[in-house]
């Protein structure tokens, strides 16, 4: 392998898609255990439960937090494994065909849309924020936005997307914050979680 090679290896995708991955993997695997210890005792005491406003004992209890039947989590604990996989391929050096990264960003793009669909449930219906589900949501933005950025400014979707692509990638942190930062103001003013908190 050359010194080109080496520098055309997506260093800074494939080091986010294995630490969102992980930290996804992670929250997902501490919620499976938090949901067995309810499953076992409905009244424990959670290490994730702050608060009646921050917790995570009522989302696993609903009906929101085992939406296929079975707890969520589980799609997470598997899940989150491709995109530390692929995210190791890359730092060895690996390619992968276009209909792949189109594949990639679909499932990255669908989990998005699960977490985004999760965060109304539980701000909006369930009043509560858990401390877990936000470290996968946090994961998730980031992931999506810098695979589907990269994804645009490689070609992978199209010419056409590429000077945009280009133009946004670079701006990746701060579109994040702002992702982060929309999320916390709906919080905000839905819970009202400022006020509860200098209680």
């Amino acid at each position: 392998m050359t010194e080109s090679d080496a520098a055309r290896r997506p260093l800074a995708l494939a080091i986010t898609l294995i630490v969102t991955g992980l930290l996804g993997w992670y929250a997902a695997f501490a919620l499976t255990i938090d949901k067995i210890l309810v499953l076992q005792d409905p009244q424990a005491d959670l290490d994730c439960n702050f608060s009646v406003i921050v917790q995570c004992g009522a989302n696993l209890q609903s009906a929101q937090g085992s939406t296929f039947g079975f707890p969520n989590s589980l799609i997470g604990i598997a899940a989150f494994v491709a995109p530390i996989g692929v995210g190791v391929a890359l730092l060895a050096g690996a390619q992968f065909a276009r209909w792949f990264w189109i594949a990639l960003n679909l499932g990255v793009t669908g989990a998005l849309g699960f977490c985004i669909w999760l965060m109304t449930q539980s701000i909006f219906v369930l009043g509560t924020l858990c401390p877990w589900c936000m470290v996968v949501w946090a994961a998730t933005i980031v992931m999506f936005w810098t695979l589907t950025l990269f994804n645009a400014r490689a070609g992978i979707f199209g010419a056409a997307l590429v000077r945009v692509g280009s133009a946004l990638y670079p701006w990746v942190p701060i579109i994040v914050f702002a992702s982060y930062l929309i999320v916390a103001i709906i919080a905000q003013v839905r819970l009202d979680l400022l006020s509860f908190l200098l209680i």
